[in-house]
Parts: C-alpha cells; structure tokens; sequence
C-alpha cells in the first residue's frame, strides 16, 4: 500500500532495508571468514569417474555457506535483531541460546535457530509490537548432503505488514534425526507447505496436525528432492531407437 508521498510504507518499498546507505559509518554486516565451506566441486557436474563431456572436467570450485555477519548489520536489519534479542531476554532465554548465527546477505537478512526453539521465536516475532510479522509465506527444504550433522535445512520467509519488512529464519536437522516443530500453531498458513516440505524432503514437522504426502503417493519409497536421490525413469522410444532411462545412462555422480 502505497502512502501519500508515493513510497510503500514507512521503511521504503517491498521489504528491502533503504537505511542501510544513509550514513557512510552505517554499514551492512559482512560475511565471516568468506564463508563455510560444505564441499569441493570438481567438474562441471561433480564427475569423478570420467563421465563427464561438458568440458569442464578440470573445473575445481568450493561450495560455501555464507559466515555470520558482524555488526552492524545495516538499517533496520539492527533494528529487528535488538528488538528480537530483547524480546528474547524478557521471556528468560539468552539469544545466544536461540539465535545460532544471524547471515547477511545479498541485502537480506536471516537468522538461524537452533530448533527447539523455533516455535518461541516465531511467535516472539508474531507478536512483539516492535516487530509483528504477521505473516509466513511458506517454509522451503534444502538438502545439503556434505553438510554433516545438519544435511536438512528448513528455511521461512517472514513477511511484517505492519513495518514492511521481510526477513528469513533457517533450521537445520541431521538426517538420522530429521525433526523440527511445526509452525501451524503460529502461522496456519504453514499447513500444506510442511506437508509439501515433508513430502519432498523428509523433513518431519512435529505437531502438525496431519502430516501425510500431498504429491506422491502414499506408498512412496524415499523423498525425490534430496540430493542423493536416484533418478530413476523409464525407457524412451524416439524414432526407432530406444533412449535408456536416466540412471542407466552415463553417470555424472
């Protein structure tokens, strides 16, 4: 909703952090160490038995993980994280103990919860005046198989109408333990984007009130968005010749 000066609300436009520019000594918060580090790739596709015919065989990149950043953050990113950690502080539990890092990021902020905690701060950040995210537009699973101890990441978008802000909060599970609390309780709207993430990802949200399959069937072996899942497929008939299913092809892993 746009005010009467044109702009969308108080804090500039889509949630994006305007402030952060307003003062040469404001600066945003910056990666720690440039990073974490998951994995080393080499080849364009990851080959490591010669299969690979893109060219780039001799390609080694490392995949990294952006730091925690250090303050300050930059406008209003200072703002949230204070008023957070104070909020945090008035219930009993130090922010340390919730908050395992706070990323900035390509003009985005995200806070990584420890994640039996996670249904504290999201209703902290639903309900504190000073913050009031009203609003979770879903919850999305990322899978990082060399990310040992924490291979599941569950990752939601907060949006604050009130303040027009937007922020993430991200959780990590292993995958010999993958549980993490449902946020149904706060944010309804969750429902199907767990039973979507659960489905997909094999993330279990404890206390949703029905979690099940809403893609593949209900006898579906495995979750098909991991990393390591196989491809598997059918055979296909082109033109007389037969094109093998996917894992029966060249191999690229």
């Amino acid at each position: 909703m746009s005010d009467a000066n044109g702009t969308n609300g108080a804090n500039g436009s889509n949630g994006v952090n305007p402030e952060k520019d307003l003062s040469a000594s404001n600066l945003p918060g910056q990666r720690g160490q440039g990073g974490e580090e998951i994995r080393v790739q080499r080849g364009m596709f990851g080959a490591n038995n010669g299969g690979d015919t893109s060219g780039y065989g001799g390609l080694v990149r490392s995949v990294r993980l952006p730091g925690p950043a250090s303050r300050p953050y930059g406008g209003w990113f200072d703002e949230v994280a204070d008023e957070l950690e104070g909020a945090l502080e008035e219930q009993g539990l130090l922010p340390g103990n919730a908050i395992e890092k706070t990323v900035v990021d390509r003009d985005e902020i995200t806070f990584h919860i420890e994640r039996e905690h996670l249904l504290r701060v999201a209703r902290t950040l639903r309900d504190d005046p000073a913050l009031r995210f009203e609003l979770c537009t879903g919850v999305s699973g990322v899978h990082y198989p060399s990310d040992k101890g924490r291979e599941l990441h569950a990752v939601y978008h907060l949006r604050s109408i009130t303040h027009n802000r937007l922020i993430r909060l991200e959780v990590s599970a292993p995958d010999s333990d993958p549980h993490v609390p449902s946020l149904v309780s706060v944010y309804p709207t969750n429902d199907w984007h767990e039973r979507e993430t659960y489905d997909f990802f094999g993330i279990v949200f404890d206390g949703h009130p029905a979690l099940t399959r809403i893609m593949m069937p209900d006898d579906w072996q495995g979750h098909p968005q991991r990393k390591d899942y196989p491809l598997g497929g059918i055979p296909v008939e082109y033109k007389g010749a037969q094109i093998p299913a996917p894992d029966q092809r060249r191999s690229y892993s």
